[in-house]
């Protein structure tokens, strides 16, 4: 996979649902079609929220990753 440059880092660290999927799509909606929205989040509940919603909303979930009990999310606006 080529490298992912990342257009805006949203930090939901320390927040439980639903603010994490609030302020994500606030975020996206201020991004143009195909730049990348990295999102950082501790929620657990994101583990099957961003995936959900960007299905819902027609935008691509790049990839994600767990470290340290910290989840990232690069979701790219589709639409």
């Amino acid at each position: 996979m080529d490298e992912i440059r990342v257009t805006t880092t949203l930090d939901t660290s320390g927040k439980c649902c639903p603010m994490p999927m609030v302020e994500t799509n606030r975020a996206i909606r201020e991004l143009a079609v195909g730049d990348v929205l990295e999102i950082i989040a501790t929620d657990i509940a994101t583990r099957t929220d961003i995936p959900s919603w960007c299905e819902r909303t027609g935008q691509t979930l790049l990839t994600s990753s767990e470290s340290d009990k910290t989840l990232r999310y690069y979701v790219r606006k589709d639409r």
